[in-house]
């Protein structure tokens, strides 16, 4: 079976400055892919690569086989910045019909599909407010929403969780462990928490900076489904994240 995501030697330089160098990678389809690495390693830059928002300057991104040369319908991104992700003037059913809209969704099909998705990101009360009204867990819960109408068969999350307080991101990893489950897309994640990077992932992918570069792939063997606190205590998860950790301490080193 073709990976869904394949990087083939991949390098960028932009105005002359190395950005990512032999970057070779294969991510299996339906699979919970982790990135991590210190900061200004290419993380963001790699995810955009995937999406197609940039193009390498050596080598090649594909996904099902075929190059990426520009966004595709089948690609979703969720961006940290929910805030800047969502049209301020729609409300929540308005701002996922917009994914329907694009993807030529007759208008009478539209209600149940965003009934649905709502109501799967736990929304369905509040389909009228706008996002001005709504907290950050929730702004993001519908950016979520409205990359699932998409029915992407990638899902790419930028850091999704970084601006949100303890609790409501660990509520999000696992609703989107339970929507991703569901819907069966491969999941492309870059984070900069260690913890969440292994209680996520399939694989932890670890970056060093300066050009970006892979230098770690470590598979997670945590039983599925994952719970925040059993499987944060098991000694395999404090065994990986002293793994992550030490990589990350030599990485900034």
């Amino acid at each position: 079976m073709t990976a869904p995501i394949a990087l083939r030697n991949v390098g960028l330089t932009l105005g002359g400055k190395r950005i990512l160098d032999g970057i070779d990678l294969e991510i299996a389809r339906g699979s919970f892919t982790c990135v991590v690495g210190p900061s200004g390693c290419g993380k963001t830059t790699l995810l955009r690569l995937v999406a197609g928002l940039v193009l390498p300057t050596e080598g090649e991104v594909q996904i099902g086989g075929t190059r990426v040369v520009a966004p595709r319908r089948d690609v979703a991104v969720v961006f940290q910045d929910y805030g800047r992700a969502l049209l301020p003037w729609r409300t929540a059913a308005g701002n996922v019909s917009l994914a329907l809209e694009a993807m030529g969704v007759a208008p009478r099909a539209r209600p149940a599909r965003i009934r649905d998705l709502l109501g799967r990101v736990g929304l369905a009360e509040h389909a009228d407010k706008f996002p001005a009204q709504m907290s950050g867990g929730m702004q993001q819960r519908l950016q979520i929403a409205r990359c699932l109408a998409q029915q992407p068969e990638v899902l790419l999350m930028d850091e999704p969780f970084g601006a949100l307080d303890a609790m409501t991101r660990q509520g999000l990893q696992d609703e989107v462990l339970a929507l991703v489950g569901d819907s069966g897309a491969t999941v492309f994640f870059v984070t900069h928490d260690l913890e969440e990077a292994a209680y996520l992932g399939d694989v932890v992918i670890g970056l060093l900076p300066h050009p970006g570069r892979i230098a770690r792939q470590v598979a997670v063997k945590l039983p599925r489904p994952r719970d925040q606190l059993a499987t944060r205590e098991l000694p395999e998860f404090l065994r990986l994240r002293r793994e992550l950790f030490d990589f990350m301490r030599t990485a900034e080193a």
